[in-house]
């Protein structure tokens, strides 16, 4: 029940938006058919039925909730201040209106200049009424501890006291402080309700106290430290928040969060613009669908010859480690003999001996990799993405570099900037390292138009039989 009651205090924000565009939307349609074809200004021979007006209605608000979703009008209010969302919400119902325009210029009767108009105004009235009442009962709600977002901050005394002090002050942030991480001098205990933790008992501290975020208050932060932090959060869905110095903030590099006395710097973990993220997957099913029914003669003949070239099953099944540290079943052709890791799991090398001859072309061509296209459609992997790896490898890369487990922020995938750069792979702290700029450079670079490069990148290496063997 407690797991339920955070999940809804986390994404409340989002859900009493929903709920009042919803009421919104239905009513200022109503509103706008009683002007249409109950006041008596505009003369129309048709009028609709009950049904009709319910159907129309029902259409309207999903495209609505669409539009505005692909917007970015779905997110915390606490990021962006009521006049950047009032814009926000006049720009999108006005495109809205703009294109719902062209559906009925047609009918001469309609006046459709004039109900355009009416429209838009009476849309626009109600979203922001709407949105408004929300963010005032979301404030009500906080301010009574109804909704609490648990949180715990890390840094040194002085800062840490100073943060904990606006917390407690204000409490229509909705933030309860559920314990202190000090990076050096230990508080005194004095006054202070909350369990207090060393930095060297960081990972205790989160998994004892849960919290949905991490607030970063340091004077003199080390960037490593900064860095392994952020990285454990991103593996346990914890959002980081940090209290930038004053240079930062003189420079510009800051953007004040319009809801707090105070600017912070947000590591988001939202790598994709909505309808970038919603483009992303389509294409993976897409695809998926297209290469496997297409392809089915094909994969029926590839495994014909895997039976044909050595004993096994056709398909080899492992165990990978996916988004967000999620375990899957990985698929592939099976390309190698079936006692291959009889001596424990081993990283595939050039050359390796225990690849079969059909297993050699399956490589070099990538064809192995065809049913991953099975997990690519359940979404377990994407088209493009860091490459995916079994956890006794993580576990022992991580032990290398720290920041190995980063990559678990995106699906991975069955191509990546790393895979058509260095396509291939060995153990050396070198090569881990080299992998990992690539892999964040792709993470941090996320967008279709580099999806699509790496495709055709990987296109082109598949036809020169660029696969390791």
């Amino acid at each position: 029940m407690k797991q339920w009651i955070d999940k809804f205090s986390k994404n409340s924000p989002v859900i009493f938006e929903l709920v009042f565009d919803i009421l919104a939307f239905v009513l200022s349609y109503y509103i706008h058919y009683l002007i249409r074809f109950e006041s008596g200004l505009f003369q129309s021979d048709i009028h609709p039925s009950t049904k009709d007006v319910f159907f129309t209605g029902s259409v309207l608000t999903i495209a609505l909730l669409v539009f505005f979703f692909f917007n970015g009008l779905y997110r915390n209010w606490l990021v962006r201040s009521p006049f950047e969302e009032f814009y926000a919400v006049i720009k999108t119902t006005f495109f809205f209106n703009f294109i719902l325009f062209f559906f009925v210029f047609l009918d001469s009767s309609a006046r459709p200049r004039l109900l355009f108009l009416i429209y838009f105004i009476d849309l626009t009235f109600f979203v922001l009424v709407g949105r408004f009442t929300a963010r005032k009962l979301q404030q009500h709600l906080r301010k009574r501890k109804i909704i609490q977002i648990p949180v715990v901050i890390l840094g040194t005394k002085n800062e840490v006291l100073e943060l904990l002090k606006k917390v407690n002050q204000n409490l229509s942030w909705g933030y309860v402080v559920k314990g202190l991480i000090l990076a050096d001098n230990h508080i005194e205990n004095n006054g202070i309700s909350v369990p207090i933790y060393k930095i060297e008992e960081f990972d205790e501290a989160i998994k004892t106290l849960r919290p949905s975020e991490l607030f970063i208050a340091m004077k003199d932060p080390k960037h490593e430290q900064i860095l392994d932090i952020a990285n454990k959060c991103a593996e346990n869905q914890i959002i980081v928040k940090i209290v930038p110095d004053l240079y930062d903030v003189l420079t510009g590099m800051v953007k004040t969060m319009p809801q707090y006395s105070m600017p912070l710097i947000e590591i988001s973990t939202q790598l994709l613009r909505p309808w970038e993220a919603f483009l992303k997957r389509l294409m993976d099913i897409v695809v998926s669908i297209i290469t496997l029914v297409v392809g089915l003669p094909l994969w029926i003949l590839v495994a014909i010859l895997i039976k044909l070239d050595s004993k096994g099953p056709i398909f080899y099944k492992q165990e990978r480690v996916g988004k967000n540290g999620k375990i899957f079943t990985c698929y592939k052709f099976r390309s190698m003999v079936v006692d291959a890791e009889k001596s424990g799991p081993q990283i595939t090398i050039l050359n390796d001996p225990r690849v079969t001859r059909v297993g050699y072309f399956l490589r070099k061509t990538h064809i192995d990799e065809v049913p991953q296209f099975w997990n690519v459609l359940k979404g377990e992997m994407s088209i493009v993405g860091p490459r995916p790896e079994r956890p006794v490898f993580i576990e022992q890369f991580s032990k290398i570099q720290p920041l190995f487990k980063r990559r678990l922020v995106v699906r991975p995938g069955l191509t990546g900037w790393n895979q058509v750069n260095s396509p291939n792979f060995d153990a050396s702290i070198e090569t881990i390292n080299n992998r990992l700029k690539e892999d964040f450079y792709y993470i941090e670079n996320m967008s279709l138009k580099l999806d699509l490069e790496i495709i055709l990148r990987t296109i082109y290496l598949v036809i020169r039989g660029r696969g390791q063997a």
